[in-house]
Parts: structure tokens; sequence; C-alpha cells
């Protein structure tokens, strides 16, 4: 599965029709959210995520979603099952990824 837009308006619709979602937070000027980038377009390819949506949201433009994920630091990744939220953190890990889409499948 691709990596879909996340913004303020179509969040909501997301959250309310996909079970698991895991979200990633960036800016434009944050060097680590571009290095991760690559990793996560590959995790959203990845066979055994299939059940988990991939999202991507630039923090500065969408402030609603921002408060919501309780976003501190980027990049931030936040996790939701049926629409509430699971598990948020700031990282740059793979394996810590990895791990927080395996917690929201489960």
């Amino acid at each position: 599965m691709s990596v879909q837009t996340a913004t303020d308006a179509n969040i909501q619709a997301i959250l309310n029709t996909t079970e698991n979602v895991i979200i990633k937070f960036h800016a434009d000027w944050c060097g680590s959210c571009k290095l991760i980038a690559p990793k996560y377009r590959r995790l959203s390819d990845d066979p055994r995520f299939s059940s988990v949506a991939f999202l991507d949201c630039n923090s500065e433009d969408n402030p609603e979603i921002r408060k919501r994920a309780s976003v501190d630091n980027l990049p931030f990744f936040a996790t939701f099952k049926r629409g509430v939220l699971v598990k948020n953190m700031a990282t740059a890990k793979e394996e810590t990824i990895v791990s927080m889409i395996e917690h929201v499948m489960q």
C-alpha cells in the first residue's frame, strides 16, 4: 500500500473508515524526517503490514491533527486503532516504527 497524505481536512474520514493507521509527522526543514521517509515508504509496501494505512502529515500545515497526536518532536509517529490513539513517539529508528506497527495490528 502506498503512503497517503493526511491533512486536518481528511484525517477524520480516514480514521473513521480504517481500522489500523500509522501517521508519520514531518516538516520540510527536518533532516531526520527526510532520512526516514524512504524507509517508511518501504514499510508501507511490506506485505506483513497490508492491514495498516500509512499516512504522511506535514506537521506545520496541519495543527489539529498534530495536536490530536501530541506531536512534540520530529520525526514523530502515531498509531491509531479504530480512530483511537494507541501509541505515539518521536523516533528515527526503523525498528521502533516496526514495533509500533506490529502493536497496532494486535
